[in-house]
């Protein structure tokens, strides 16, 4: 059986060269940075295992404060041992279900050159899959084109006309002003 624990430093520098190995240095924020978020309560690390053995399966990195209610799923992995198992479902039943009293769960979705030319489509199937649907946005992270998903839990899910604030919120809160700007271009989407 599944279970999911919250992880606290250590475990972050365990999973930080996972990361380093499944997301763009484009879209990595620093080890430093993620341990001052972990600190003052910004962000989570979630470590998903097997109860029997103990044997870690797999991790999301959340972001779950912002001045908005919403929650970014920065960083979602699965153990290579453990891929093509199902773990990712499993994981994002999990984090679902923490957050549920949030206004939506935010995701990002790279656009960066991939080995997987088909990335990009399975992962909007998987967010499809728990209910988030795409949003209009004019976002790069890295100078590369990012989309946004939600899943709207207590919000109607039509964030595009205020993504330019929700975002930089989540971003400046482990990141300096500087930072963020360098990392994060986001615009106001016009409706009509």
């Amino acid at each position: 059986m599944l279970k999911l624990r919250k992880g606290g430093h250590r475990e972050l520098e365990k999973y930080y060269q996972l990361m380093e190995m499944d997301f763009d240095s484009e879209e990595l924020l620093s080890k430093l940075s993620l341990h001052r978020a972990m600190m003052n309560g910004t962000a989570e690390l979630l470590i998903v295992y097997e109860e029997e053995s103990g044997l870690d399966v797999a991790y999301a990195l959340v972001i779950e404060k912002n001045i908005y209610g919403y929650a970014l799923l920065k960083y979602l992995g699965v153990l290579p041992w453990y891929r093509g198992r199902g773990m990712g479902v499993e994981t994002m039943r999990f984090i679902n279900r923490r957050y549920a009293d949030k206004q939506g769960l935010i995701a990002e979705i790279t656009e960066f050159p991939d080995e997987d030319e088909d990335r990009v489509k399975k992962l909007r199937k998987l967010f499809a899959r728990f209910g988030y649907v795409e949003v209009d946005s004019d976002y790069r992270i890295g100078g590369v084109k990012a989309n946004l998903m939600v899943k709207p839990l207590k919000c109607s899910g039509d964030i595009g006309p205020i993504a330019h604030r929700i975002i930089p919120d989540f971003y400046s809160r482990c990141l300096g002003p500087r930072a963020v700007g360098k990392m994060i271009d986001i615009n106001p989407v016009k409706k009509g």
